[in-house]
């Protein structure tokens, strides 16, 4: 509680009295209801919240209602919390950047009269930009999209539409998507969506609940506009305005897509961007293609942890942060995260980053002068957003000059290589960035700063239009020196009639609320009393000394202060001019920043692949309807970063007809989950265009990687671990080809055992047989490795054309102390036992809780003893239960049951007595207890 205390003495106090209190009140009540809008009100050195947001303020982020304050009295009193302007950006930052639930408004006012200053959405970051990255890096640009499906019977057709702010673009596309909107969800991923608009919905239909469920899974801010607004008439024309270039090829593109026509129309209408005549002709528009980019989930964005969380303990718990190695401020960022969400299908341009990672990893010189290099180079993205938002001044010119005189020692540098791979380094960067530095775009824009900016001042910290840029400057600047000069002609004269010492004792000020004025110290005061008195005006007289004037410094200051304004004013309107200029080179910087940042992630690539313990190898790439995923002495990038890991290494050998499709068996925390997940991982980073951690790797390239590991609880939408576990499998079933990878782990697990199995192998029979992509299916079903077996008929050759493999995690338990050794080898064959008992152990459960698990355990599963059987060749995993056998086994066993059966139904029962008959089954029983002696599998049945 004293914590408490003390953190509440450090809010704002909330100063309002009973009127102005009365008068705000009245405001408040009139603003509508919208429960997602935190609405702040500035109070000039602090802000307030009040009502709801108050409370959902001080619980979030005070963590406690003792922050909360009655504003007014009775039934009229409202909530009230009080934030000052630090917190306030701690909280603008985490509602817009982080969460997706809620809307920012920012109002101005007093009284009884406020109004909205700014607005912000986590899709449209709006004014509180200067706000949010201030001190902070945009690690990311947001996007917002509309969609606007059209449903048929069991098909829907999605028209969408997106917009990207900070890059200035905007898209569309059309497709069909299925009932668990799979589409939907890898394109939400791919652009990196915050906020999504949806058509109104009268009624809600099933279809339009399981959209909502899609958009729920990616964790985007809804958004619902009235129907009317998802129109596409006037769409060319408002975009002839926005888009820079023809208008013919923007007519072509819209004009066979209805549906993503009245998104994007949508759109334009909700960020109001032909309300700023500034985005006109800024624009660019293209169509995303579905087909384009590997399509991920959210499920297995999670599972394979590819982006950053709050909840990561460091940075290398991500592939975003263990890969992000980025020099420039910002632009390299954003690129690696967008490429991670997009990895690439075009085999031709995953072999040409390849290519340039393996250039930059050869040549060590190359690769340190251009990370040196890039380190000086600001965000020249965001830099040229707000020049062209007119948010920018002379600093930010300076920044992108600064930048822009660093490329010809970036261009030096790429000259000097002459490796392999010179001729793509040349037609990707070096070709380019002499296009775009010659004297018709970039060195423009430096003569254009060197002309018009006073770069000498930049020392000093001041931002100046140089005097010789504008002739009335110059006139202005020579008059102010001028008078200044003779300002201080006065102050020498003054300090000779008054014979005291050049500012030791009279001093010159300026800039106070008298202008400029003489001061002498109280000591010196009564030696020049009279002559003060009688020939000078008192200001002042304060410890600090006495200040005075006469009329000629009076008139003389006056003169300065005219002059500095009129100075002062000439300058902003020349930096007016100045940044409007810079703005039109936005072309060139826009390009200038894709080679850049392109070449920082690359770089970043390299940098990780020669800088871990073990270095990463470049993969072998192969189309996705040819070749094998081979990964020799592959590891997980991520665990093997983590301080005091000694990572074991793992081979993967995904065949197609003899090992597409994996059921991986063994003990808890043996390490299954990671290896299905780094096999994920490394197709992942190799598709981005990044070597990856394995001895050798020889990767067919894969559409989509669907991943169903782990589960959990979904309260807030009401979904359970079981529900959760079957909607992402759902999206499997619908969503997967024969080019997909499929990683599962643990499925069926969240209900009883017999649902659970009947799931799991019915699932993995249609993802056999009917999907056929190369999947990793991790399970504690040991009953499930039968399907390698399933309808082989003791025909080797019919196994083979069904790609089942078995393979297993190894542990090893010593059979005297009976402690299991985890060995985190992936070894052939199955393992039917989960040492789950071990593993309770290990969590130190009491001895007594144990002893009787054992026992129940062998009640209920005929749980055979431990023994360990080793020869030269191999150990075995633990011990074998006894119903384990062999697929010969269960054939004949399965043949002689079915024999006793027969035999056992043509007795003439009728015909016999009571005698007779129980002789008769007596022998039938008797020889089957005897054949079965041979065959275990008919054992278990006697």
């Amino acid at each position: 509680m004293e914590g408490n205390l003390e953190d509440q003495n450090k809010l704002p106090e909330l100063k309002l009295d009973a009127k102005q209190a009365q008068g705000f009140i009245s405001f408040f009540k009139t603003l509508p209801k919208d429960p997602r809008a935190v609405r702040f009100f500035d109070r000039r050195d602090y802000y307030t919240a009040h009502g709801e947001n108050a409370t959902f303020i001080a619980k979030t982020y005070y963590h406690t209602t003792t922050a909360l304050r009655q504003l007014g009295s009775g039934s009229d009193g409202i909530s009230s919390v009080s934030v000052s302007k630090n917190m306030f950006e701690t909280i603008a930052r985490d509602l817009l950047l982080e969460r997706t639930d809620h809307t920012l408004e920012l109002y101005e006012g007093s009284g009884s009269n406020w109004r909205l200053s700014k607005s912000g959405t986590p899709g449209n970051l709006g004014s509180f930009e200067d706000i949010l990255f201030a001190n902070n890096e945009m690690q990311d640009s947001p996007v917002v999209v509309a969609l606007c499906p059209l449903f048929r019977e069991n098909e829907c057709t999605i028209g969408l539409g997106f917009l990207d702010l900070t890059k200035r673009v905007v898209g569309l596309a059309e497709f069909l998507d299925d009932s668990q909107f799979t589409n939907v969800e890898s394109t939400l991923v791919a652009l990196g969506c915050k906020e999504c608009l949806v058509p109104l919905e009268s009624g809600k239909s099933v279809e339009s609940k399981n959209l909502q469920e899609a958009l729920s899974r990616c964790g985007v801010l809804v958004t619902e506009r009235k129907k009317t607004e998802f129109k596409s008439r006037d769409l060319v024309q408002d975009l002839s305005r926005l888009v820079k270039g023809s208008i013919e090829p923007v007519r072509d593109l819209v004009s066979n897509m209805e549906l993503a026509s009245g998104a994007l129309g949508a759109l334009l209408s909700y960020a109001e961007l032909l309300a700023d005549e500034r985005n006109y002709g800024n624009y660019t528009i293209q169509r995303y293609n579905l087909d384009g980019y590997m399509r991920l989930d959210s499920a297995a964005m999670r599972a394979l942890n590819v982006l950053e969380s709050k909840t990561d303990a460091n940075k290398n718990f991500s592939i975003f942060g263990l890969m992000n190695r980025t020099c420039t401020a910002g632009m390299g960022k954003r690129l690696l995260n967008r490429w991670l969400k997009q990895p690439l299908l075009d085999i031709v341009e995953i072999n040409n980053r390849l290519d340039m990672v393996q250039a930059f990893v050869e040549d060590t010189e190359l690769r340190q002068d251009l990370r040196q290099h890039l380190k000086r180079i600001s965000d020249i993205e965001r830099l040229m957003h707000n020049l062209e938002k007119r948010r920018a001044g002379l600093q930010h010119i300076v920044k992108l000059y600064q930048s822009s005189i660093r490329l010809p020692s970036i261009k030096t540098a790429l000259g000097r290589y002459d490796g392999q791979f010179l001729p793509l380094l040349k037609e990707r960067y070096l070709d380019p960035l002499e296009c775009w530095t010659d004297d018709e775009h970039l060195n423009r824009f430096i003569a254009l700063v060197e002309a018009s900016v006073d770069l000498d001042q930049l020392e000093n910290g001041e931002y100046m239009i140089s005097s010789g840029y504008d002739s009335n400057l110059a006139a202005l600047k020579d008059e102010r020196d001028a008078v200044e000069q003779q300002i201080h002609n006065l102050h020498k004269q003054t300090a000779n009639e008054l014979d005291l010492p050049l500012d030791k004792a009279l001093k010159l000020d300026k800039g106070t609320q008298f202008g400029h004025v003489f001061r002498i110290t109280k000591k010196e005061e009564p030696k020049i009393r009279k002559k003060l008195t009688t020939q000078f005006i008192v200001l002042e007289t304060r410890k600090d000394g006495v200040k005075f004037t006469n009329s000629k410094l009076k008139k003389l200051g006056d003169q300065y202060q005219r002059l500095l304004e009129e100075y002062t004013s000439c300058q902003k309107e020349l930096v007016a001019r100045v940044v409007e200029t810079a703005a039109t080179f936005s072309e060139v910087f826009d390009s200038l920043a894709g080679i850049l940042s392109e070449i920082d992630v690359l770089l970043s690539f390299a940098d990780l692949a020669i800088s871990c313990p073990t270095p990463y190898t470049r993969p072998s790439i192969t189309h996705s309807d040819e070749g094998d995923i081979v990964l020799n002495g592959s590891r997980h990038p991520c665990v093997e970063a983590q301080d005091g890991v000694n990572f074991i290494s793992n081979d993967c050998t995904l065949v197609r007809g003899e090992s597409w499709f994996q059921i991986i068996t063994g003990p808890n925390m043996g390490g299954k989950s990671t290896f299905i997940r780094q096999v994920g991982v490394n197709i992942l980073m190799a598709q981005v265009g990044s070597f990856v951690p394995c001895d050798r790797a020889s990767i067919s390239v894969r559409d989509c990687i669907f991943a169903r590991v782990g589960a959990g609880d979904c309260q807030l939408r009401g979904v359970s671990t079981f529900m959760q576990e079957m909607l992402e499998t759902a999206s499997i079933i619908k969503g997967a080809t024969d080019k997909s990878l499929i990683i599962i782990d643990e499925l069926g697990r969240g209900t009883s055992t017999y649902d659970g199995f009947g799931l799991a192998w019915a699932i993995c029979e249609h993802l056999v047989e009917v999907t056929r992509a190369p999947t990793l299916f991790a399970t504690h079903f040991h009953e499930l490795t039968a399907l390698a077996y399933e309808n082989a008929d003791n025909e080797p050759s019919k196994k083979s054309t069904l790609g089942v493999a078995n393979f297993h995690v190894s542990a090893h338990i010593d059979s005297s102390t009976r402690k299991l050794t985890m060995l985190y080898k992936v070894e052939p064959g199955a393992c039917d036992q989960s040492f789950g008992i071990h593993v309770a152990e290990f969590a130190n459960f009491p001895e007594s809780v144990v002893a009787l698990a054992r026992e129940k355990a062998a009640e209920l599963e005929d749980f055979s003893s431990i023994s360990i059987t080793s020869n030269d060749a191999k150990e075995e995993v633990g011990s074998k239960r006894k119903r384990v056998c062999g697929p010969d086994d269960i054939s004949r066993g399965a043949a002689r049951a079915h024999k006793f059966l027969q035999d056992f139904s043509s007795l003439p029962i009728d015909e016999m007595d009571l005698q007779q008959t129980l002789e008769h089954v007596s022998k039938l029983r008797n020889e089957l207890v005897k054949d079965a002696a041979d065959c275990c599998w008919l054992e278990q049945f006697l």
